[in-house]
């Protein structure tokens, strides 16, 4: 709460918080007790100056032990509430940091100032002010993220990534940026996704794709969850082409499986992996399609 933990022990309270609803209402509880004193602090009206010549004088006047102590008392709240007011002080006026949380080796979560949370993919990063202002929550994204927002009308909660703004007040989507095209995919709520001067709302169950080559935003249905394999370590397909898989596939586990056969690519499949490794993903895309999976080099072949 004074911003003076270090990076990697922000990181472990974040975790503490995401672990058990205890512990968030416990640190709430303690934040709203932290809150208050400050604003204790800086609306007392105690004069201290004239608080500790008073307290002298009784001191050198030879008043009564007890009200000797009674003044050390006074004088040591008055000590106490000052801190406190600066502390304050210090606190409500200087420039808000700037924290960027990157997920490098894994999926990583992590937990926004006003309670929303965000699941960042590896490789991508995202940057926000330690503290929201009154009007809205914006962020940074570099590459891919889910979000579960909030609910805050009155605060809009923004994600700025590549060109593209896009704003909600409280939902779930998952935001993907690579090459330079930038994918929404909405789960819950409605979100609006604006490029360029252009814009598109979206629902549940609804993603938009913007190109760095084309400004018209267009409005498509989801019929898959690949999206989420990087949170839920699963593939799941619902009548899913063979490509779409292999380019999720290709960039879960960093692949290069080719298509050798262009009659192939079309190939739907349902069904669902959960956390198969590679070789047991190509073994069941083998034996359900009755195709030849050839490991040349770095590359692996599917075909007929």
């Amino acid at each position: 709460m004074l911003n003076e933990a270090t990076v990697e022990e922000q990181d472990q309270v974040r975790q503490w918080l995401v672990t058990d609803n205890a512990n968030l209402s416990y640190f709430n509880q303690l934040q709203k007790i932290w809150e208050e004193s400050r604003q204790l602090a800086l609306t007392t009206t105690v004069d201290e100056n004239k608080a500790w010549q008073r307290f002298r004088q009784r001191i050198d006047s030879g008043t009564t032990h007890r009200n000797n102590l009674a003044w050390i008392r006074i004088a040591a709240a008055i000590i106490i509430i000052a801190g406190i007011g600066v502390i304050g002080y210090l606190t409500f006026t200087r420039t808000p940091e700037v924290l960027t949380v990157s997920a490098l080796q894994d999926a990583l979560t992590d937990t926004l100032p006003d309670r929303s949370v965000v699941t960042l993919n590896k490789g991508s990063s995202i940057s926000y002010p330690e503290k929201f202002n009154n009007n809205t929550r914006k962020v940074t994204l570099n590459g891919e993220a889910f979000f579960h927002v909030s609910a805050n009308r009155a605060r809009p909660f923004i994600v700025s990534v590549n060109q593209v703004q896009v704003t909600v007040t409280g939902t779930t989507f998952n935001i993907k940026n690579i090459d330079g095209n930038t994918e929404v995919i909405v789960e819950s709520g409605i979100v609006e996704v604006t490029s360029e001067g252009n814009s598109v709302e979206l629902r549940e169950n609804e993603k938009t794709l913007v190109s760095s080559k084309n400004a018209v935003l267009l409005k498509e249905k989801v019929n898959d969850r690949l999206y989420q394999f990087y949170r839920t370590k699963q593939f799941v397909c619902d009548d899913t082409p063979l490509w779409k898989l292999v380019d999720v596939i290709n960039e879960a586990y960093h692949s290069k499986i080719v298509i050798d056969d262009p009659g192939l690519r079309n190939l739907s499949l349902t069904t669902t992996f959960n956390n198969e490794s590679l070789d047991q993903v190509l073994n069941i895309i083998s034996i359900t399609f009755d195709i030849d999976v050839i490991k040349t080099g770095h590359s692996i072949v599917l075909k007929q």
